[in-house]
């Protein structure tokens, strides 16, 4: 059976740039322009996208396996995750994930908790 609730849109994106990346290397699409085409979005959302690369490997590996969402928002948006890309220093971008994660955690607790006293 499948598993209950949904893969998070971040968890998504984040293979969806892994993907992207090979399509580049291989020669198969010229350059982000070309991928903003074929995806139908704009070059500056391309951009947001394949920004996720720069992410240290083991957030890449965090964000692909985020746990599925059951019920309401994923708590991890893409948006939350661009200034951590923007960091170059690993050890930062480390950082920022973890207060990021307890951060979501809190906000899913916190959904939670309203939720069962409605």
């Amino acid at each position: 059976t499948a598993e209950p609730g949904s893969i998070p849109h971040v968890s998504r994106l984040m293979a969806l740039a892994l993907r992207l990346e090979r399509l580049l290397k291989d020669g198969e699409v010229a350059d982000y322009a070309d991928l903003a085409r074929l995806g139908h979005v704009t070059r500056a959302r391309m951009t947001q996208i394949m920004n996720l690369l720069n992410l240290a490997p083991d957030v890449q590996e965090g964000l692909l396996f985020l746990p599925r969402t059951v019920k309401g928002r994923d708590p991890i948006r893409e948006r939350h995750l661009r200034p951590i890309a923007a960091i170059l220093d690993w050890r930062k971008q480390r950082r920022m994930w973890r207060v990021l994660l307890t951060d979501g955690q809190a906000a899913k607790q916190s959904v939670r908790a309203k939720s069962l006293s409605e």
